[in-house]
């Protein structure tokens, strides 16, 4: 027969943690579902106080003037080049890193990871004015280069990342190639890398997600209106002229779809990713 305090230790086990997780779940898309209906409102409607929730009726017309009232594609064009580079230069710049300190020895590996890692902890804003400085020297200021080249060499973060689900993986795999015959990057291209897909999908996902949403970096190094992505651009544009307040968020929300769909079509490989390593790790 079952108590009272089975019941309880059932409330306090199963249900009031799934309870926590729906109210934050709550929480965290509350601003992306009133950014879309706002989107969706009337001038008149978006003026009454107290707001309401659902729209009285659908002004889906605010993301075709939003499109036709600012160089829209245009940026969309710029934030894409920026993002798609990003991505392969990451992608690349930290699989090879994280497999040489990983998979290889040689001498004075340990001691160049343990100054990688210990370069996570230097903020930002220190080396900011030196990397501009750099950057005005090679004349790259006004071009894409400055936000595509800091990804190209790697990432503190993404390199641990990567080495840890590396060592998840058996050295007996890399044996049988070089048992085969295969040396050291035929293995690396051929065996290692189609395992460490979900690795690098988490590295794909969060460098789309930083370069689409970066907004310091090409508010620094591009100067010229017909180079600014989608981050900058909407901003400029608000500030230069008064846009109703639909609109821009019917841009914003155009904005922030492309980072909603690729998460979820890569889903899987972002769970599996981040759980395989920590669970062999």
């Amino acid at each position: 027969m079952r108590t009272r305090q089975h019941y309880i230790n059932i409330f306090y086990s199963k249900i009031l943690p799934r309870i926590i997780l729906v109210i934050m779940a709550v929480i965290f898309i509350l601003p992306f579902y009133w950014m879309v209906i706002t989107s969706i409102k009337s001038l008149e409607e978006l003026q009454q106080i107290p707001p309401t929730i659902i729209p009285h009726s659908f002004h889906f017309e605010n993301y075709i003037y939003a499109i036709n009232y600012i160089p829209f594609f245009k940026f969309m064009r710029n934030s894409l080049i920026l993002a798609a580079s990003a991505v392969i230069g990451a992608v690349i710049s930290n699989s090879l890193v994280s497999y040489s300190v990983a998979r290889i020895k040689w001498k004075g590996r340990e001691q160049l990871f343990y100054v990688i890692v210990a370069t996570m902890f230097l903020p930002f804003p220190v080396i900011l004015v030196a990397v501009f400085d750099l950057f005005a020297k090679f004349h790259m200021i006004n071009t894409f280069w400055p936000l595509i080249i800091p990804y190209c060499i790697g990432s503190a973060t993404y390199i641990f990342m990567m080495r840890q689900y590396l060592l998840s993986i058996p050295l007996d795999i890399s044996d049988a190639g070089y048992i085969d015959g295969a040396n050291e990057w035929q293995i690396f291209i051929k065996i290692i890398l189609p395992i460490m897909q979900p690795a690098i999908a988490v590295v794909a996902i969060f460098t789309a997600l930083n370069a689409w949403s970066d907004f310091l970096g090409p508010l620094l190094y591009l100067q010229r209106d017909e180079l600014y992505p989608l981050s900058i651009g909407l901003q400029f544009f608000r500030s230069e002229h008064r846009v109703e307040y639909s609109q821009l968020m019917a841009a914003s929300t155009l904005v922030a779809l492309p980072v909603v769909v690729i998460f979820l079509a890569f889903q899987r490989f972002f769970v599996e990713g981040i759980t395989i390593g920590a669970i062999k790790g």
